[in-house]
């Protein structure tokens, strides 16, 4: 009987490969597994997927930033959370056995490494701890909807929109001479839908946070200010 210790686990270079879904694959599972796996590159404001359009497996972002957003009748759309990564995504509507109920879209350059929904099942089947991380997923994004209702309620927008911006600083941030800057990956309304607050209000909360010093904006551009860095900065513009 052949152990497939010499067939190489797609996920095994990458930095998400111990917290991935697929880490637990192994054995005859492992071939299954690399025959549906694959790498797509998504540039700025590729859709991914549709709200509406039929699952067509698991995704999980292995780079860039991805915008999930729900459009309502009439159009207008609300965008409801980033996807970091090392995030899955489609697993809600694969795991019901419906289409998509959001949108994917790509905020930046990104990419991300899909399995389709037969090889899903299949991997599953041999591999049933698969299940069990896809359970996990599901758990933490009850919590993440639990953490953002608790947290609308009991803390300002001004330190809701500071977690935020450190985070994509973080992530999508650089250094420069004058510290820690990057390029806004969201826009004005966006960035409102995110704290539930309304465009002219984000306006308000964008100023508030300048006047306390740790940030300053001029159009995209977000800079956050070092310890013990006092060169002046930017206004606080935030465009659209």
């Amino acid at each position: 009987m052949r152990d497939y210790i010499d067939v190489q686990h797609p996920c095994g270079n990458c930095g998400f490969h111990d917290q991935s879904i697929w880490q637990p694959v192994s054995g005859a599972a492992l071939p299954m597994l690399n025959r549906g796996f694959d790498r797509i590159p998504l540039a700025t404001g590729q859709i991914l997927f549709e709200q509406g359009e039929e699952n067509s497996g698991i995704y999980c972002v292995s780079k860039g930033l991805i915008g999930i957003r729900s459009y309502q009748g009439d159009g207008k759309s609300t965008m409801l959370r980033l996807a970091y990564p090392g995030e899955i995504i489609g697993f809600r509507s694969f795991m019901a056995a419906q289409p998509h109920h959001t949108e994917a879209q790509a905020l930046v350059p990104s990419r991300v490494c899909m399995v389709p929904r037969h090889s899903v099942r299949q991997i599953m089947d041999r591999s049933p701890e698969v299940l069990g991380r896809l359970a996990d997923r599901c758990i933490q994004e009850i919590d993440r909807s639990h953490a953002h209702i608790i947290a609308a309620a009991t803390r300002s927008n001004t330190e809701r929109l500071s977690q935020l911006l450190h985070k994509l600083m973080q992530i999508h941030g650089f250094d420069s001479e004058e510290g820690r800057q990057m390029l806004l990956p969201l826009t004005r309304v966006d960035l409102a839908d995110l704290l539930g607050v309304r465009p002219e209000t984000l306006s308000r909360v964008v100023a508030r946070l300048a006047s306390d010093g740790q940030f300053s904006f001029d159009g995209r551009k977000v800079y956050l200010r070092e310890p013990g860095n006092s060169m002046e900065r930017p206004g606080v513009r935030l465009a659209v």
